[in-house]
């Protein structure tokens, strides 16, 4: 590789690696330099990539708070971005693991461009002006070589084409900070008919699986029952109050317990029924939150009128159109509203405005 020793550089210390019979390099960057090393790149990027890279600010005080909220234990993965010139990696020694450890040396006018990370870098430099203290701590880079900067394209596209997201069961799982997450890992934890029967990585059941309820259709639920903002902390009472709905709940769908002790096949119910469903989760929350706002001493004793409801998917007069369209669970905000006004009705409470104007527009389509 090129020499840069005749060129004004600026100095790493890097590890070097391999990737596709190419040289690549990590180094540990302060993030007080983040702001120099990068402030040249992206004015002068092709507007074809700038429209790959237009920053999202709305992401950036969500993740500016998540680090100041969390300055002991927060966790940023790392940056990758690509320099524009040859470098010079010049090794600790000369054999054994010391070869690829060692100092990395790039040209002051070298044009560095993230390929991966810039709302992180934003967030970062957001941060450090509300926390200056953060500026000595580091976050890794991984540095290619892209001479003429047009691979940066394909790279974008490779880097996010194999990126997926955790899936919602499991990230709740994983969450220590969110209030309702924990609270719902504790709810599966305390209502019999969640215990065992609740699928805590994925956001779906596959068609065998012995479990009625995904741990991500029990959080939206929980926190539409709690009108839960995301922001707020959770009271004991309120979780008593979680504890004690969905008790109650299963213990008016006779059906759940029947899965619970092994009566009947959960996937026979799943697949004939649509109470497991995270729609008629999410609904039965809608309607107890009415239910508790409007009878808070009597609740219980009029939750037990849902017995009465026939929940079977071929009771196609009750639930087509409404929970079901076109022989398929529809979770849409509309649906999950009309399945509610079922409940709600049943209960005996009034439905909102909003809530009649979506019935009344369901039944003059549906002429009933």
């Amino acid at each position: 590789m090129k020499t840069t020793s005749d060129q004004f550089c600026y100095t790493l210390p890097a590890l070097r690696g391999i990737q596709a019979k190419k040289e690549y390099y990590v180094s540990m960057f302060p993030l007080k330099y983040l702001t120099a090393l990068f402030e040249k790149a992206e004015g002068e990027l092709p507007p074809e990539l700038k429209a790959q890279r237009t920053l999202n600010t709305t992401r950036i005080p969500k993740m500016v708070k998540y680090i100041t909220e969390n300055e002991n234990d927060y966790v940023f993965s790392s940056l990758t971005a690509s320099i524009s010139q040859d470098v010079e990696f010049i090794p600790s020694g000369a054999e054994g693991t010391s070869k690829d450890i060692g100092t990395l040396k790039v040209p002051f006018n070298a044009k560095v461009l993230i390929n991966d990370g810039q709302h992180r870098r934003a967030a970062i430099e957001e941060a450090l002006e509300e926390y200056p203290e953060l500026a000595e701590e580091t976050i890794s880079i991984v540095f290619f070589i892209d001479l003429d900067l047009k691979k940066s394209q394909q790279m974008f596209a490779d880097l996010n084409r194999h990126a997926v997201r955790p899936m919602k069961s499991l990230g709740i799982l994983y969450d220590h900070r969110d209030p309702m997450a924990q609270l719902c890992a504790d709810l599966i934890t305390k209502v019999p008919v969640f215990m065992g029967m609740t699928e805590k990585e994925k956001s779906a059941i596959s068609n065998r699986e012995n479990k009625l309820f995904t741990l991500s259709a029990i959080y939206k639920a929980t926190s539409t029952l709690l009108a839960y903002s995301g922001k707020e902390q959770i009271t004991k009472k309120q979780e008593r109050l979680a504890v004690q709905f969905w008790k109650e709940v299963s213990a008016n769908i006779p059906d759940w317990m029947a899965a619970k002790n092994r009566e009947v096949a959960p996937y026979v119910l799943r697949q004939e029924y649509i109470h497991t469903q995270g729609l008629a989760l999410h609904s039965l929350a809608i309607a107890g939150c009415a239910l508790i706002e409007a009878d808070e001493e009597n609740w219980k004793t009029r939750l037990e009128k849902i017995k009465t409801i026939d929940w079977a998917r071929d009771n196609h007069q009750q639930w087509n159109g409404r929970a079901i369209v076109a022989g398929r669970i529809n979770k849409g905000s509309k649906h999950v509203t009309l399945t509610a006004n079922v409940i709600k009705k049943v209960l005996g409470l009034p439905l909102s405005e909003k809530e009649q104007a979506i019935e009344d527009e369901f039944l003059k389509e549906y002429d009933r």
